[in-house]
């Protein structure tokens, strides 16, 4: 049952590519189109290689935001690096400049962007429940108690340390996680929704299932209530790089890519490109007129 793990891509998705790990060290420098990039003409992307998110494969990123990734590079006129490591070293490489730009399933909060900028949207996402199939907890209150979980370095980590009487387990990978719910060591998990409905489908035979939060939205556990930005992280020294990767974000929104590359990764349903009804960001790392981005009217037939 757990071998399957590693054949969907959970753990690393690099089949036939030999990869360079080894993070750049130079200082950053500005290239010819005025971006700061820490290699003149290549873009270091961080990524943790877990699908349908992120992976690496015949030399290009692969994965829904794996694409959109590299759709954007290709646009920049710019050579992709790869940078793999685990989810909670990304942020930290970003900060510290040693890759330029992170990408993985990551959603917005408010103390992400006291450490790096955030780009706009590449689509939306909303807390699931993942659980076995004998209960079926859609609100936080059902979470009172229990032993839960989620993965190091996610947004959420201190609305469900919040949780009252809850127990929370922390796991470097989603794998290993998916494995503690199974073998019932924890009862409920929080990990990526794209991942975890990607991993089900191809394991009908798990007794689990994820089911969404369904309760008003509720400022003290925001990130689990609201829909969420899912969205790429870039260096607080490189607003000239934000600028330009979140120009051809807007193109992707514009011309339907979003919706088409996440209709081949099974995630096509027009929820991931619904922002729901509170915006997070305006009036906080956006103008206070900010609209989230959706798609255009010829592009959700």
């Amino acid at each position: 049952m757990y071998e399957t793990l590693e054949k969907l891509g959970l753990g690393r998705a690099l089949t036939g590519v030999a990869m360079a790990i080894a993070l750049a060290s130079t200082t950053s420098t500005a290239n010819a189109a005025g971006l700061e990039l820490i290699e003149d003409g290549t873009l270091n992307v961080a990524f943790n290689g877990d699908m349908p998110g992120t992976g690496f494969q015949d030399g290009r990123l692969i994965g829904l935001d794996g694409e959109l990734m590299h759709l954007i590079a290709d646009e920049l006129g710019l050579k992709v690096k790869p940078n793999l490591m685990e989810w909670a070293a990304e942020i930290q490489s970003v900060k510290t400049r040693r890759v330029d730009i992170m990408h993985g399933m990551m959603g917005w909060n408010d103390q992400r962007i006291k450490v790096i900028n955030i780009s706009d949207p590449i689509y939306y996402g909303g807390a699931n429940i993942t659980q076995k199939k004998s209960t079926n907890w859609t609100s936080i209150k059902e979470l009172e108690g229990r032993t839960i979980a989620t993965i190091q370095g996610f947004g959420w980590i201190d609305q469900l340390k919040a949780i009252e009487g809850a127990k929370l387990k922390l796991y470097d990978t989603s794998d290993a996680a998916i494995r503690d719910l199974l073998a019932g060591r924890i009862e409920a998990l929080f990990a990526d929704p794209p991942l975890v409905q990607f991993a089900i489908s191809k394991n009908p035979d798990w007794d689990i299932h994820a089911l969404p939060v369904q309760q008003a939205f509720d400022k003290k556990y925001s990130l689990l209530t609201g829909k969420y930005n899912v969205v790429f992280g870039l260096s607080q020294d490189a607003p000239e790089l934000l600028k330009a990767v979140n120009e051809k974000i807007a193109e992707i929104w514009a011309t339907c890519k979003n919706r088409d590359t996440a209709s081949k990764y099974g995630l096509g349903d027009p929820s991931w490109f619904d922002p729901g009804e509170i915006n997070q960001r305006a009036g906080v790392d956006r103008p206070a007129d900010w609209k989230q981005p959706t798609l255009p009217d010829n592009c959700k037939g």
